[in-house]
C-alpha cells in the first residue's frame, strides 16, 4: 500500500510549525497539526488541524494511531516517538534530531533516569534554549526525510 507522504505535528509546544509549513508546501505534502487546544493554522489546502480532548496523552494517541510508513511525525516527546517508530513512521524532534529504532531505547532510558533524579529532589536544568542552529538542522532533516520517503 503506497499512500501519500504526510506530516503529523505534535503541535502544542512545537517551535518549528512555520518551518514545517514552508517545507511541506515546497514538497506538496499535507500537514496535520494535532493539539489539545485551538491553535492558529494558516489557511492552505495542504494544512489541517485536529483538536483532541484535553485528556492525558490524547494528542499523542491520535498521532500514534494515525502514523504509518508514509508518515513523518514531528515531536519532542520520546514516548510518542517510540510509538510512532513502532508504527513505521519517520520521527524527527524539533531540533532536527531523528529518532530511530536504534536510538530510541537509549533516549527512553535517559528519560527514566532524569525522571528518577527529579523525583529524588535533584535540581536539574531543562533542555538548552532553542537556537538558530536547531532550526537550521530541523529544516535540513525534514527536507531530507521528505525526499527519502517520496523516493520509496
Amino acid at each position: 500500500m503506497r499512500g501519500p507522504v504526510r506530516i503529523l505535528v505534535d503541535a502544542d509546544a512545537c517551535p518549528v510549525k512555520e518551518e514545517i509549513y514552508k517545507v511541506a508546501w515546497r514538497h506538496e505534502v499535507s500537514v496535520t497539526v494535532v493539539s489539545n487546544s485551538h491553535l492558529r493554522v494558516p489557511q492552505h489546502p495542504l494544512l489541517s488541524r485536529v483538536v483532541v480532548s484535553d485528556g492525558f496523552d490524547a494528542a499523542d494517541d491520535w498521532i500514534a494511531e494515525n502514523s504509518d510508513a508514509r508518515t513523518i511525525a514531528i515531536t519532542a516527546d520520546i514516548l510518542l516517538a517510540d510509538r510512532c517508530l513502532k508504527a513505521g513512521a519517520t520521527v524527527l524532534a524539533p531540533t532536527g534530531k531523528p529518532f530511530t529504532t536504534s536510538s530510541i531505547g537509549g533516549a527512553i532510558a535517559t528519560r527514566a533516569i532524569m525522571a528518577d533524579l527529579r523525583a529524588g529532589g535533584d535540581q536539574l536544568g531543562g533542555p538548552a534554549p532553542f537556537s538558530k542552529t536547531d532550526r537550521s538542522r530541523f529544516l535540513q532533516a525534514l527536507d531530507t526525510a521528505l525526499v527519502g520517503l517520496k523516493r520509496r
